[in-house]
């Protein structure tokens, strides 16, 4: 399944009338240039789980990610082509 057709579902099915109000998910943009991710996990099914950052460099400014867990948050960012791999590595971490 494309991830993003993943996350759509796996967002859907955190709605539950409340979490998506206090809580959520966001994607944007960073100055890098890149891609900003924020996933609340309270209330999901990944509630208090936690992920070592990983990260990913390539020679050139731009090829770069990162993903990690603070305060029940799961976080990535990346450079302007690897928004897929910041959703890959979530996808990954949630289903493990």
């Amino acid at each position: 399944m494309d991830v993003l057709d993943w996350f759509s579902q796996w967002y859907d099915a955190q709605c539950d009338g409340d979490w998506e109000h206090g809580f959520g998910a966001s994607i944007g943009t960073i100055d890098n240039p890149g891609w900003s991710l924020k996933i609340d996990l309270k209330g999901t099914d990944c509630d208090g789980r936690t992920l070592d950052r990983i990260t990913h460099n390539d020679a050139h400014d731009t090829d770069w990610w990162t993903c990690w867990t603070e305060d029940n948050v799961f976080r990535g960012a990346g450079g302007p082509r690897h928004l897929s791999s910041l959703l890959e590595t979530f996808r990954d971490w949630a289903t493990r």
